[in-house]
């Protein structure tokens, strides 16, 4: 068994806004994402999301405020909460998620996620 250098994963992602999965556990995947620009508004009906920052500064915009996060920080989105991650000029994340579930919150329009 290796350890997962979470740190490092990120530097394997070439394009925004794909999350790669790093390990999963207890049914949840465990991934990394950067991201540049804004995201899709988008909701969750069924579960949370979790965003932590791993590198650069982060937004999460909703539709009565935002939360802004630095490294170190993270920000849990309750299920079905509408909002919008900002990251003006690129932020690497950890997020964790139940298996399967889709980055917009609909299936129709999710990346596949796939495995570093």
């Amino acid at each position: 068994m290796d350890a997962v250098h979470v740190f490092e994963k990120p530097g394997r992602v070439s394009d925004h806004w794909t999350p790669k999965i790093v390990a999963q556990f207890n049914g949840h995947d465990i991934l990394v994402v950067k991201i540049k620009g804004e995201f899709v508004w988008h909701q969750h009906p069924d579960t949370d999301d979790f965003f932590f920052v791993l590198k650069g500064h982060v937004v999460i915009e909703l539709r009565d405020g935002q939360v802004e996060l630095g490294p170190g920080d993270l920000y849990v989105v309750p299920k079905g909460v509408e909002h919008r991650p900002v990251a003006k000029e690129g932020a690497e994340l950890l997020l964790i998620e139940p298996e399967g579930t889709p980055n917009t919150g609909d299936p129709e329009t999710a990346v596949a996620k796939h495995w570093i």
